[in-house]
Formats: C-alpha cells, structure tokens, sequence
C-alpha cells in the first residue's frame, strides 16, 4: 500500500476532530473522503501531509512511518497538496508561483522553468503563465493551486475541494485533468461536496462524520448506505 492511516485521532482539547481513523490508498488509485462539514476530513489531510501532529495512532507511506514528519520533510518524500482556500503567492507571475513549487526536487532555475511550462501547459494554464497570480478568476486560481502541489512531483497528491466555488462548465472541464494525472501515475486523494464528482471519479469512497469513519466503498455502496444517506446525503442522494 502506499498510505496506510492507522487508528489516527486528532483531539483539540475535548473535540474529537478525527477518531480512530483507520484506511489504505493503493498507488495510482482515486480515492475521495466525503462528509458534512465539520466532519474532520481537511484535518485528516492535515495529519496526513504533516501540518497537524497526531494525537493517537500513525501513519506510513511507501512502508516507512511518517507520523508527526514536517510538512516539508513529507513533501520532499512525495506528499503534495492543494488548500480549500487558495493560495497563490498574489504579486508574482503564475510562472513564478509554479517554479518555487519546482525548486522542492530541482535545483537549476533553467530546468524549474522548464517543468514548470510543461505543467502549465497539463493544468490548462500556459497562456495565463504571465500573468499576475492575484489576477486570475476563481477558477483559474483553482488550477494554479493544483499546479503549484504538482510542481513538488508528489507520487501522493491531496487535493481539498478544488471545484468548490466552480459553476457545471468549470467543473467538467477539470474532471479530466484530474483524471489524466491519476493517468500519469500520481495516486489521488481528493475532499469534494459534489456528489456528481465523486461518484465519477473515485475507485474508491471513505465517508467520515464526527470524526470517524462510517463507510467505505464503490460509488454505488455507497449510494445504497443507508449510515451515509442519513448521516451525509440526505436529500443529495437523489442528485448522486
């Protein structure tokens, strides 16, 4: 297994934020966490790429425990990640965003560059490579954000509702890039509301809530949860 999440918890005084969290992503799988807000899943990516220390439990990637590792030791080792709210470096060119991500397993500025372009170009951003971070649209922020977390070269690649704020037209244009990365051999690990993404996408979904995980399955197991439909869908389920 690439990452193994071993009866984690992560306790903020008395709040249970993640319990006893227990599950494992194959390389090159998809697979999505869904829940309510407030059900502990972005804390769950905090534990997993280093930005919060776990309180109980531990965590291994390609075989070698990682608990409680920096974040910039994890994403040196292959953990990237993208932030629900963006966050481009605001007065630099969405070249220059991308290249600082590059400089994590690349030394020349030449070569930075260079990758860099190549992945503007596979994230749909190349013509925009100019212009200043803080200037593009929501979208197009989305996409940087992915950019910059693929610039890293991370062979685990978390990604925290990167469509959310999306209209449908914006959305159907990012599925496939997130499917073509996964094609590349990146193992994808993505937080995301919208049902219709995750029930498309995903090899696999773990549903949390209140900290714990309550499901775990195909697209259509868990459509047919009945844990899930009342503890998450609700009425979404018939929009799944």
């Amino acid at each position: 297994m690439l990452l193994e999440v071993n009866n984690v918890s992560k306790h903020f005084g008395g709040v249970k934020a993640v319990n006893n969290s227990s599950f494992t992503v194959g390389k090159n799988e998809i697979v999505g966490i869904i829940g309510p807000n407030g059900a502990g899943k972005t804390t769950l990516f905090n534990l997993i790429s280093g930005n919060f220390p776990v309180t109980n439990g531990n965590i291994n990637f390609k075989g070698e425990n990682i608990t409680n590792q920096k974040p910039y030791i994890l994403c040196k080792k292959g953990i990237g990640r993208t932030y629900q709210v963006v966050k481009p470096f605001g007065n630099i060119t969405v070249l220059e965003n991308v290249i600082v991500g590059a400089f994590n397993k690349i030394n020349s500025k030449d070569e930075a560059k260079e990758y860099s372009l190549e992945i503007l170009k596979k994230v749909g951003l190349y013509e925009q490579r100019n212009q200043i971070g803080k200037s593009l649209t929501l979208a197009n922020k989305k996409r940087l954000e992915v950019a910059k977390a693929l610039a890293t070269q991370p062979e685990l690649l978390l990604l925290d509702e990167v469509m959310a704020g999306l209209n449908p037209t914006e959305i159907k244009d990012v599925l496939p890039m997130i499917q073509s990365l996964n094609d590349d051999g990146i193992t994808i690990i993505l937080i995301e509301h919208i049902m219709e993404v995750v029930m498309t996408i995903c090899d696999r979904i773990i549903v949390i809530n209140h900290g714990e995980k309550i499901a775990e399955g195909t697209a259509e197991e868990i459509a047919n949860n009945d844990k899930v439909i009342e503890a998450y869908l609700g009425g979404e389920a018939t929009n799944a």
